[in-house]
């Protein structure tokens, strides 16, 4: 059975909607919806205007219908609104987390609700007490064992703007968390911060998945060569002080999910480095997109399988969803000559469940992932 599956849905950027990207599942009555955002204008950068689409599928994620238009940037003032999670309430409505950016300097992650799964959604809530520029990637937010839910933020101070756009201070994280279903939110107490003086990114773009169910396990990309890592006893609230995973990585974001067997599922771009490598740099070294599996909690996985190599392509931003009897995958898949960036398309694509059955397994070096499970910090 293919372990690659197939290609299901291409968002494919056109004349006045230059970028589709960044987007989220989630099972809803009679189907599945995905939601997205869609820019429009002609200029496709993190920055420039979009709005948040949704599409459904009907049919077992085989078609999905024409898009529609959830929200709209301009009725809230906002330059766009990105990197989108969903997730089902214990009351069986739906949130909706996605970032508003108003400025160069402020962009928050904001929280809607629906009622009547995923129609509407009520006026945008933001999850922050404090004003800062906040990045949240795609389909992030998860639901702890107790019940809380947790979201991973990276912060970025501005520098001094350059021809109207700012760099950055490297990046910091935080996290937020919610114990009453979106009422309230409140800041974890560690933020964490990356001590080394080869760093220009710092940490970013976290994501977190709850280990043995007394453990969080978080992850950070960085510019050092792999994803970095830290680990909370309690559900987020402190974390340990974080170090090199076993994750090899370009400047470019790692998923995990848990599948219903138990096993964890990791997507992200590894490092094939060799001296002959042609890397554009358009794609920031992005290519292969690979997915291996862990059953003992992340203390050793399976050979890698390759989803996607195309050297002229990007891959990243991956959504993860089961449904039904197979995993659903999202990410953007641009090629760099005909879609002028990695970010600009995004691909969706099915793979059946039982043909994710890999087991030969990589073993972890001492002190990468799973540490935390055999050792205090």
């Amino acid at each position: 059975m293919d372990d690659r599956g197939k290609v299901v849905l291409e968002l494919i950027p056109k004349k006045g909607n230059p970028r589709n990207s960044e987007g989220a599942f989630l099972p809803v009555k009679d189907g599945i919806m995905f939601v997205y955002s869609s820019f429009y204008g002609d200029m496709a950068r993190d920055h420039t205007p979009a709005d948040i689409s949704v599409i459904y599928s009907y049919d077992g994620a085989n078609t999905f219908t024409e898009p529609k238009t959830l929200f709209k940037a301009e009725d809230f003032d906002a330059m766009n609104m990105m990197s989108l999670s969903l997730l089902r309430l214990k009351n069986g409505d739906i949130a909706l987390f996605f970032l508003m950016r108003i400025s160069f300097y402020d962009m928050q992650p904001c929280v809607a609700i629906s009622k009547d799964e995923g129609k509407t959604f009520s006026a945008p809530k933001v999850c922050t007490s404090r004003k800062s520029y906040f990045v949240i990637n795609n389909d992030r937010v998860i639901r702890l064992p107790s019940g809380r839910i947790l979201v991973p933020l990276a912060e970025h101070v501005a520098l001094a703007p350059s021809d109207g756009v700012p760099a950055f201070h490297p990046g910091t994280l935080t996290y937020v968390y919610s114990d009453d279903e979106c009422e309230t939110f409140h800041e974890t107490k560690t933020p964490l911060s990356l001590i080394n003086p080869h760093t220009k990114s710092g940490l970013q773009e976290p994501g977190c998945i709850s280990l043995g169910g007394k453990y969080v396990y978080s992850w950070a990309r960085t510019d050092l060569g792999c994803q970095y890592e830290m680990f909370s006893r309690d559900e987020g609230t402190t974390w340990s002080t974080p170090q090199p995973s076993i994750f090899t990585s370009p400047l470019s974001p790692l998923s995990m999910k848990r599948l219903p067997d138990g096993k964890l599922f990791a997507i992200w771009n590894p490092i094939p480095s060799y001296q002959t490598r042609y890397v554009d740099p358009k794609t920031g070294g992005r290519t292969p997109l690979v997915y291996a599996l862990s059953d003992d909690e992340g203390l050793t996985w399976s050979e890698p399988v390759i989803l996607e190599d195309d050297p002229l392509s990007g891959y990243c931003y991956t959504a993860v969803c089961v449904y039904n009897d197979s995993i659903l995958l999202s990410y953007c898949s641009g090629n760099v000559s005909e879609h002028k960036s990695c970010l600009n398309m995004t691909r969706i694509r099915k793979i059946p469940l039982d043909s994710v059955t890999h087991s030969e397994k990589i073993h972890s070096p001492e002190g990468a992932m799973g540490i935390g499970l055999k050792d205090e910090y």
